[in-house]
């Protein structure tokens, strides 16, 4: 039977999820941490004209006006008739503290800029100073010099002498180790400076670091001939070094952390607040509801633009308002969840996961992770990340799980009280955690420790006890 092709109308009905402009600045704004979304509120400020920042001091002497509700953001004219302000914070600011940001220092100098300070001050020649300042310049931000000094000779046709000269007077700087070529050799020059550079030191430093590293002190004490007391000592002063001394000076601007939620004990129950004391309080400008009022001909020419950026910032205020909203929901999950440790610490961590919270509040997946991404948690305990109460689990005994964090606590806990002459080795911890009814390999727990930065036994044992 021949095939036989022809045009023709057919409907097809199919269900797709369709990304408006509305359902991209929710995501978009759900997924901002406090900090991003006041630089995100700024700068939608600055192209949307209605949207504008109210003060917080004239608000404070303002009357008060009432907050617009979610449904009532979805018409505009009555949101503009209450007043055309909105709030998402649940407190204001205290008049007297200010914001917090305005008090943050600038921020330090870099390390060439340190460096070139204390250059000034050296009674030098001008060819030498130069060869510093270049030298300076080349330095990575650990502080080391990584180019060859024979190619830069070369290159500028000066002498082997004048590098030397100049290198010694960049590693004459602070901070102590500036300027060194190597690990070795910036460690020899922070013994040196401290005027604590033994023969036995020197040799320890310059051929035997990785024997150190893995714990070889026996081994270093029979090629050096001394006793593993000698280098045991050697390592506790070379530990004390700073391997990286240009991280001392940087000129990196720091990132401040506000906690997006709040966890507190109030009359004994466990309660969330969503923190938006800082958030810009924002309003709708009156004088674009009176522009669509008039009857001249310019405001019938605006009134679409106006409407157009009415409906935007309408937009903005739900998205801050849904935001703040799952926020809340996600956050009283994780304390219900988590309520042990707020009362006990670590060690009472439950493994939770994404998909968990979602099932329980009947969102998607997605939602969750974007409502959790670079949030942190305020609470009695310190600053934490949101992530940090969704650990892993390990099983244990009973059935149940024990979460990764809590297990790594436990780890901590058992090498902390370990005889220092004999420490524990990973098999003997999974032994006595099999013990105490979690079940783990020798693997996880070399795992763990190693993702903790605690080194093995055998350069965790110490020979002057």
């Amino acid at each position: 039977m021949a095939l036989s092709m022809d045009y023709g109308l057919v409907q097809d009905q199919r269900m797709k999820l369709v990304m408006t402009p509305e359902l991209r600045q929710a995501i978009q704004v759900l997924q901002l941490s406090t900090v991003d979304l006041i630089q995100y509120i700024q700068d939608q400020a600055i192209e949307n004209p209605v949207l504008e920042i109210e003060d917080p001091a004239r608000m404070a002497e303002a009357d008060p006006v009432e907050s617009a509700s979610v449904d009532q953001l979805a018409d505009w004219g009555a949101f503009m008739r209450k007043g055309g302000t909105f709030s998402g914070a649940s407190f204001t600011h205290d008049e007297e503290e200010g914001n917090p940001v305005d008090r943050i220092a600038d921020s330090a100098l870099s390390l060439s800029e340190v460096l070139e300070e204390q250059l000034r001050y050296f009674s030098i020649d001008s060819r030498i100073y130069q060869i510093c300042r270049y030298i300076i310049g080349n330095l990575d931000e650990d502080g080391y010099l990584r180019f060859n000094g024979e190619q830069l000779c070369k290159r500028f046709n000066i002498p082997e002498s004048d590098f030397s000269r100049s290198l010694q007077v960049v590693q004459g700087l602070d901070p102590a180790g500036v300027g060194a070529r190597d690990l070795s050799e910036c460690l020899i020059l922070q013994l040196r400076r401290q005027g604590d550079l033994s023969p036995l030191l020197c040799h320890i430093v310059s051929d035997h670091l990785q024997d150190l590293a893995e714990g070889k002190l026996k081994r270093v004490a029979q090629t050096l001939n001394c006793t593993p007391l000698e280098v045991q000592e050697a390592a506790d002063r070379i530990r004390k070094l700073n391997p990286k001394p240009g991280l001392a000076c940087h000129g990196e601007s720091p990132r401040y952390i506000f906690p997006d939620v709040t966890v507190r004990k109030m009359q004994g129950e466990w309660e969330v607040w969503v923190n938006e004391g800082y958030m810009p309080r924002l309003g709708i400008s009156t004088q674009y509801e009176r522009m669509l009022r008039e009857n001249n001909e310019s405001a019938h020419q605006a009134a679409a633009y106006i409407r157009e950026r009415i409906q935007s910032a309408m937009w903005l205020l739900k998205s801050i308002e849904q935001r703040r909203n799952t926020l809340y929901r996600v956050s009283q999950v994780i304390m219900e969840v988590q309520q042990d440790f707020f009362e006990y610490g670590v060690s009472c961590l439950k493994p939770l996961t994404l998909r968990e919270v979602a099932e329980e509040l009947e969102l998607h997946e997605s939602t969750v992770s974007r409502a959790t991404q670079h949030k942190y948690i305020q609470t009695p305990r310190g600053l934490f990340p949101f992530r940090f109460f969704f650990p892993s689990g390990v099983s244990n005994q009973s059935g149940g799980n024990t979460s990764a964090r809590s297990v790594k606590n436990r780890i901590q806990q058992l090498i902390q009280g370990e005889d220092k002459g004999k420490p524990l080795s990973d098999q003997v911890i999974a032994d006595r955690l099999r013990e105490a009814g979690i079940r783990i390999s020798r693997r996880t727990v070399a795992k763990y420790r190693e993702e903790m930065g605690i080194i093995s036994s055998q350069a965790r044992r110490r020979f002057d006890l």
